[in-house]
């Protein structure tokens, strides 16, 4: 069994994978009668022809180490995931490789992050840590196959 380690996450190694959502170093202007902080269009949401949804994901928890063995892409929508507890999680993800999942990529993304996940981008599923959390999620809905699924090796994921 493959095993990998969770690497602090930042904006330039997720790139490939989508963006952070988190409050940036400074405020892109000041609203509310300079009372609230704006931090505006932190990331896109990719539609594909649909309509953008919000929803509330409540996941179960792993504990470490983790062993990852399914794996699922949108390929028509953006999906993005920004915790609602006060809790770090985990976001598992892999380069696409000729439609197939490459070697995975685990995340340990801190509490009060969020991630948006490119259209087409192999990710794990919610894996919150040692207990239940609930997500705010932005995603597609719409005509089309927007899910595939797959079935991997199971890796493991270890801190």
């Amino acid at each position: 069994m493959k095993k990998i380690r969770i690497r602090p996450i930042s904006a330039e190694e997720f790139a490939p994978f989508g963006e952070l959502l988190a409050v940036r170093a400074q405020a892109s202007k000041m609203i509310n009668a300079g009372r609230c902080e704006r931090h505006h269009a932190l990331a896109t949401v990719e539609r594909g022809g649909g309509e953008a949804i919000i929803s509330i994901f409540r996941s179960e928890p792993v504990s470490l180490p983790y062993d990852c063995a399914l794996l699922e892409r949108h390929p028509l929508g953006s999906q993005a995931f920004m915790p609602l507890g006060p809790d770090p999680w985990l976001s598992v993800v892999a380069p696409d490789e000729g439609g197939r999942p490459g070697a995975l990529i685990a995340f340990l993304v801190p509490a009060g992050m969020g991630v948006n996940l490119r259209a087409g981008v192999w990710h794990g599923v919610l894996t919150p840590l040692d207990r239940a959390a609930d997500f705010l999620v932005v995603d597609r809905e719409g005509t089309g196959v927007n899910l595939e699924e797959v079935v991997i090796p199971s890796v493991t994921i270890e801190a």
